[in-house]
């Protein structure tokens, strides 16, 4: 995946593009997309038995306190690959912290398009 190529979205904030990582349902285990080569990573396991209940990524073009993309969980009515980009609706905000400090996770739908 090309990241440079991708936009912020159509219509932001309204309309924004979320590039998914990790897919609902998914093992407990963290991925990232490297931004230079554009490798699905494993980023580590997770010691949970919990499964991710939302689609897991990021929106393209953004940048959060941590350095990195502002990460987003899409509810969908069903998974979503990984490496697939979904226009989505950000709905909320989760005020998160990990190791690096608060990170913010974006709470998102899908664009009445994809799912009246």
């Amino acid at each position: 995946m090309n990241l440079d190529k991708l936009t912020v979205g159509k219509n932001p904030p309204e309309e924004i593009n979320v590039a998914i990582e990790i897919p609902a349902g998914s093992s407990p285990v963290k991925y990232e997309l490297d931004k230079d080569s554009g490798a699905l990573l494993v980023d580590r396991f997770l010691h949970t038995p919990m499964h991710y209940p939302v689609n897991y990524g990021f929106v393209p073009h953004t940048l959060s306190d941590d350095g990195d993309p502002i990460d987003a969980c899409v509810l969908t009515p069903m998974p979503i690959v990984h490496g697939c980009v979904i226009a989505a609706r950000p709905i909320g905000v989760l005020m998160m912290e990990d190791e690096s400090g608060v990170d913010e996770k974006l709470l998102c739908v899908p664009v009445d398009k994809l799912h009246p």
